[in-house]
C-alpha cells in the first residue's frame, strides 16, 4: 500500500534527472525528461533521487507530490512548469498544468502540490 496515495510510474530517463522536477513526455515511448515549457506535455513530478540518462525513474501521476519551485508560489496557485522544470504559478490561457500548490513557496524551496493535469 502507498501510504501517500500516490499513482507512481516508472519509466526511463531520456536526460538527467534532478529531484522533485515537473517532467514531460521524451521524444521516444516511454521516456520522459525535464519540462522544459508552459505548453510541453506534462506528465508528472520525479521523486527524490538524482537520475542520470538512461536510468529508471519514478514519477508521481496522481496524488500529492513535492515539487521545487522556480519563483514565488502562493498557496493554491495553479502550477505550471518554467524552463527548468521547476513550479511556477499560471494564469495564462494555454498553459499546461500540473496541479495545484498546497502551499506557498519561494524559488528553489520544494513544496506540496496535489497533482491535477489539464489546460489553463
Amino acid at each position: 500500500m502507498n501510504p501517500n496515495n500516490q499513482l507512481i510510474k516508472c519509466y526511463q530517463a531520456g536526460a538527467d534527472v534532478a529531484p522533485y522536477l515537473i517532467v514531460k513526455i521524451g521524444a521516444s515511448a516511454g521516456y520522459v525528461v525535464p519540462a522544459a515549457a508552459e505548453t510541453d506535455k506534462l506528465l508528472g513530478v520525479a521523486n527524490s533521487l538524482n537520475i542520470t540518462s538512461g536510468d529508471r525513474v519514478d514519477i508521481v501521476q496522481a496524488g500529492i507530490a513535492e515539487v521545487t519551485c522556480g519563483d514565488v508560489v502562493a498557496f493554491g496557485d495553479w502550477l505550471t512548469t518554467d524552463a527548468n522544470g521547476k513550479a511556477v504559478a499560471t494564469t495564462t490561457a494555454g498553459d499546461e498544468l500540473i496541479g495545484k500548490a498546497l502551499s506557498g513557496g519561494v524559488a528553489e524551496q520544494v513544496i506540496p502540490v496535489l497533482i491535477q493535469f489539464g489546460r489553463y
